[in-house]
């Protein structure tokens, strides 16, 4: 039996550092074609374009510089001829650009074909909120498992030990996953509660911004620690992205965007935008009232909110903190 191909979908900070990991295992194992495909949105870096610096150096170095790629991992800018043939599909785009994605994919996807998501987000559905995984379900009608944990981007491609969960309601394609992703440091436990896991590693990121907004003002853990509760959520309070751009939103007043481009390189921040999303749902079902710490976030990041009301905001609803 031929080995599965593999295609990592993105090619940002994590996932340079999951396609470390895969093109790695993929290597170890028969299971697996031992060539793997990395869609890259292609972009010109000091006059070169990122896929052949990718393919030459083995090296992201936008995203995830100082770390070499293993040489079977290849970076394609086509998103059809990335997908062609590929039996194992990696998502890990952030979230406002998979709709699009999934449409361009869906004539090459081939039957018996499984996806995982790494993408921490949620999208806003005509009943209510809608998972990212339903996105990709529906609009490619493969079986999709999602992988969710404490792991800063960085650390994971440092080979930093670190856990994750994988929810997989088909547990054979989690088991597959597993053989795919695990390292002797990167630790994962496969359970069969997937929308629960990819929702908590959705919301925490709104979280996290709120907690840069404690650090911003100059609060301390204690107050930060109120709002905090698992680990994933602990970890991205304190060492991940959102919390760190918050963080200077509060300090430059300059927005969101400004900081994504100067701070993240263009790379898009998760807890705004799932902020925007989840606060369009409170609206409709008419539940803002019982989430103050999203909506404060969103009106904050959005509406132009004043950042030092961030900690009134939540002490006017005890009942909820």
């Amino acid at each position: 039996m031929p080995g599965k191909k593999v295609c990592i979908v993105g090619s940002g900070n994590w996932g340079s550092a999951i396609a470390k990991i895969i093109g790695h295992n993929v290597k170890a194992s028969n299971r697996f074609d031992p060539m793997v495909n990395m869609w890259v949105f292609e972009e010109m870096i000091n006059g070169k374009k990122l896929t052949e610096i990718i393919n030459t150096e083995h090296e992201n170095v936008k995203y995830l510089p100082g770390h070499k790629l293993p040489r079977n991992v290849v970076a394609v800018p086509e998103i059809a001829e990335a997908v062609k043939g590929a039996k194992v599909l990696v998502f890990v785009i952030p979230h406002q650009f998979i709709a699009k994605l999934c449409d361009q994919m869906k004539p090459h996807i081939t039957e018996g074909t499984i996806g995982i998501s790494l993408i921490k987000g949620i999208d806003e559905g005509p009943e209510g909120l809608k998972l990212i995984s339903d996105i990709i379900r529906e609009k490619l009608e493969i079986e999709v498992s999602v992988l969710m944990g404490a792991n800063i981007a960085n650390e994971v491609a440092d080979e930093k030990f670190c856990e994750t969960t994988i929810g997989s309601k088909n547990e054979a394609n989690g088991l597959i996953f597993k053989e795919l992703l695990q390292t002797p440091n990167f630790r994962i436990t496969v359970v069969q509660e997937s929308d629960t896991v990819e929702l908590c590693g959705a919301l925490k990121n709104i979280v996290a911004v709120g907690a840069g907004f404690c650090d911003g003002l100059g609060f301390g853990d204690n107050t930060k620690a109120a709002s905090c509760g698992v680990a994933d959520l602990i970890t991205t309070c304190y060492g991940g992205r959102n919390r760190r751009v918050a963080e200077a939103f509060v300090k430059t007043a300059k927005s969101i965007a400004e900081l994504e481009a100067e701070m993240l390189n263009g790379q898009k921040l998760q807890g705004p935008q799932t902020s925007a999303e989840v606060y369009k749902i409170l609206l409709k079902r008419d539940m803002v009232n019982q989430f103050p710490l999203f909506t404060a976030v969103y009106q904050i990041c959005f509406e132009g909110k004043e950042v030092k009301e961030f900690i009134t905001c939540l002490q006017s609803h005890p009942e909820h903190m």
